[in-house]
Formats: C-alpha cells, structure tokens, sequence
C-alpha cells in the first residue's frame, strides 16, 4: 500500500479518539494559562532576567500534554489487537511506523506554532514595553511548536519500545517533574543534554549553558529521534 493512504488511515484514527483530540487542546490551553500567569506575575513585579521565558512558561506543563498525546497515538495500537488488523492491511511494518509517526507530529507541530503564537501575543499584551523583542518572541513561537512536536515524537517511540501507554507515562511524567528539575540543580551542565531542558533552550532569552537555541533543539531532535529508531526496531522484530 502506498504511503498515502496509510497516512490518512492513521490520521482518522487520531481525529476519531476522544482522548487524542482532547490531548491536543490541553496543549494550548495549558501552554497559554500557565504561560498568562508567569507573565502576570513577572509585570507585577517578580524578579524575572529572563522576559522571553517568562511568556512562554507554560510549555513545562503544555509538554506533558503532548507527550500524552505521542504515547496514547501509538499505545493504542497494543489494545485489543489493533496492531495485528493494522498491519494485516499494511505489512510493511517500516512505512506503518512512518506514518503513524507522521500523524503524530503534524497535528502536534500545527498546535504547537498556534499556541507559540497565542501564548507570545498573550505575554506581550501583559508584559508591555518589559516583554521580549519581536525578533526573540518569534524565535520563541517556532520553538515552542518544534519542542512539543519533538517531544511527542520522543514519547510515541518509547511507547513503541515499551507497548505500553501507561508504563510509557510513569517514566516520562515523574522524569520531566521530578528528575529533571533534581538534575537540573545538581548539574546544570549535564541537564542542559536531557531531552525536555535541551529543548527548551530556544524559550529564553539568554542562555548560559553550551547550547544555544537551535543546537538546544538539535539535541532534543536527537533523542526524538533515537527514541524513533528504536520503536521501528521494536515493531519490526517483535510479535504484533
């Protein structure tokens, strides 16, 4: 079967699931209230260096959304035998994974850039003459929509190692609220390479770490990417 069409068939299963559409809605939502709030308090008065990362904020909890949205796409495949009437129809198991990983990313990359650009007009509306430059908040939007996308990606391949949404889940939410912010204090140089800070990177207006916002984003394409490589070697060998 071409490409094509199992990407469309991939694409009316993600628009079909409830959970899924809900999962990219959070997305904005949670980004832009989080993202207002930092921005509030950052105009009344907080001591903040940083009024690029201040708008855009929110993506620390807008990320969780996405990473849901990764791993439910692909987990639901492990139930009930979906993945075995999925590749009874397409057997080729490589272009399978490359379009089901294409359904992911292009929904989560279209949320992201509008929720960079709502949460940026938001930030710059409360922050006024303080917020980041133009030229810094549009590096910022494209930042925020590449990240989500990047980290969406990073999960569903996990949940294709794992099988598993929710094994999926209890490592990547406790990593990105726990262990990532303990790294992050005991070394920032080491955190400055995980996939959720590397990321991040491109959302602050200064950064004194090695990376810089689009080597940052590198990184996390990397990870993304391993993660990928690694769900197409699990799905090619193992049993449906």
């Amino acid at each position: 079967m071409p490409f094509a069409p199992v990407l469309h068939a991939e694409w009316i299963k993600i628009r079909t699931l409830r959970s899924l559409v809900g999962s990219l809605v959070a997305i904005l939502v949670t980004t832009a209230a989080f993202s207002a709030l930092a921005s509030a308090s950052a105009d009344a008065g907080t001591d903040d260096t940083d009024p690029l990362f201040s708008v855009f904020f929110g993506i620390s909890f807008g990320q969780i959304a996405a990473i849901a949205f990764g791993t439910t796409a692909l987990s639901s495949e492990f139930r009930g035998g979906a993945l075995r009437l999925t590749l009874a129809a397409v057997p080729d198991r490589r272009r399978w994974f490359a379009a089901k990983a294409t359904a992911i990313a292009l929904p989560v990359l279209a949320v992201g850039l509008v929720t960079g650009v709502v949460t940026l007009l938001v930030g710059k509306a409360v922050l006024g003459a303080s917020g980041p430059t133009w030229a810094e908040g549009v590096r910022g939007a494209l930042g925020c929509g590449l990240h989500l996308t990047l980290m969406a990606l990073f999960a569903a391949g996990l949940a294709a190692v794992l099988r598993s949404g929710v094994a999926t889940l209890s490592i990547l939410i406790p990593f990105l609220l726990i262990v990532s912010f303990v790294i992050g204090d005991l070394s920032a140089g080491v955190a400055d390479y995980l996939p959720d800070r590397a990321g991040q990177v491109a959302l602050h207006s200064t950064w004194d770490g090695s990376l810089g916002p689009w080597t940052g984003l590198a990184v996390t394409a990397l990870w993304a990417a391993a993660a990928l490589c690694a769900g197409a070697w699990s799905i090619q060998r193992r049993d449906a």
